[in-house]
């Protein structure tokens, strides 16, 4: 057999005859540096060959952005495509077709609305073996509309995947799925971009206290920016900053000057080293309305922050409340001013709590462990239709 060198360079193991391996073809609109398109393309990323075969279509993907992060080292397709009901559609749907034949798909993973619609009925008129649809979060936004669509199009998928028991709740609620068809894998961190560094040090001078938030009202910033108004009239030490950007930053920026907060509450924009972002500050606050498994939440543990975080998804599971960090009620600026104050006045308590959420990352809830956790699921895909994979080990 063929040996063939690994992403360490070192020598793999062997690789079976192609018509043998699990060849997904992971579809999704577009790519960009969000939560659950900077996981697909880690995951694309860091597969072993040995087991899967990526390969990645976007429905869109004509932007910058996204020829900018398309992977190098499996192939690709643009189909740049810009809306479902166009006549472009049935040449894209001829395209992407071929696409699977040339590389022998026989798993189809979509991720988004559109996607979703698009590759799920083609890859099941094409004979795909299996289709899996990913769906990381709660479904806040769905309309009375797609929830009834969307049950639909989640009867041709074999598994939907989700990343915390919240979301598969959810869907199990709206898509009306078997419970054994909705499975959860959930996401990890790369730890090794958050270099050890000194702990969060609340007893300093100036305080600082941010998010990496894009700016859409489901991530609650006005609500950060009126527990910022409350806590700076009797602690002008403290400093916020978010990074991220979005549709609400205009509103966000009016909410700062009505506020008086120029200058103390500082919307970064977009940040491409969050690492370096998150070493800067002493607290880290995640106050969403809602969430599934929060990427953000996990960078501010890989980081070592103090961590302040709103009672909503897998935010429970990941930080422990009095343990990794300080879990406060949804949509309580009282108890998000609370658990700020409490790491300000209690610098011990804030460097053991940034320490224990390092610890607990790394021991959980790696990237690599995300790895593994796919590969198994992809490998259980294989081996016989209808099999019930379990996606991660009981907790």
């Amino acid at each position: 057999m063929r040996l063939i060198p690994s992403l360490t360079g070192s020598v793999a193991r062997p690789r079976r005859p192609l018509d043998c391996l699990v060849s997904v073809c992971f579809v999704i609109d577009r790519l960009s540096r969000a939560g659950t398109e900077t996981q697909l393309l880690a995951l694309i990323r860091h597969l072993d060959p040995a087991v899967v075969r990526p390969s990645l279509c976007l429905l869109d993907g004509d932007d910058p952005e996204s020829r900018a992060l398309l992977p190098s080292h499996c192939p690709t397709l643009t189909l740049g495509l810009k809306g479902l009901c166009r006549p472009a559609a049935v040449a894209a749907a001829v395209k992407l077709a071929t696409f699977w034949r040339r590389n022998r798909v026989n798993v189809v993973q979509t991720y988004f609305i559109d996607s979703t619609y698009f590759a799920t009925p083609l890859a099941r008129l094409c004979g795909i073996r299996r289709v899996v649809q990913v769906r990381n979060n709660v479904g806040y936004w769905l309309t009375p509309v797609h929830r009834v669509i969307g049950r639909g199009f989640a009867r041709l998928a074999d598994v939907i995947l989700t990343n915390s028991d919240a979301g598969r709740e959810a869907i199990i609620k709206t898509s009306r799925r078997p419970a054994e068809r909705v499975q959860v894998i959930e996401n990890g961190v790369d730890v090794e971009r958050f270099p050890p560094g000194p702990l969060p040090d609340t007893s300093r001078a100036v305080v600082r206290i941010g998010a990496v938030a894009n700016l859409r009202p489901v991530k609650n910033i006005d609500g950060l920016v009126r527990v910022a108004q409350r806590l700076c009239r009797d602690n002008p030490r403290l400093h916020f900053e978010v990074a991220g950007d979005g549709d609400e930053r205009s509103v966000l920026e009016a909410a700062i000057r009505q506020a008086g907060l120029e200058g103390r509450f500082v919307l970064r924009g977009a940040v491409s080293d969050i690492p370096a972002f998150l070493a800067s500050l002493d607290m880290a606050v995640l106050c969403s309305h809602s969430e599934s498994m929060s990427n953000a939440l996990l960078e501010y543990m890989a980081a070592g922050r103090a961590i302040v975080a709103t009672d909503v998804g897998a935010n429970s599971r990941l930080v422990r409340d009095g343990r990794e960090g300080i879990i406060v009620a949804r949509a309580d600026d009282d108890a998000l001013a609370g658990g700020i104050l409490t790491f300000r006045r209690q610098p011990d308590l804030a460097r053991e709590m940034g320490a224990a959420a390092r610890t607990r990352v790394q021991a959980e809830f790696s990237r690599a462990a995300m790895i593994r956790r796919f590969e198994d699921f992809y490998r259980s895909l294989g081996e016989r239709p209808g099999k019930n994979i379990r996606a991660r080990p009981d907790r």
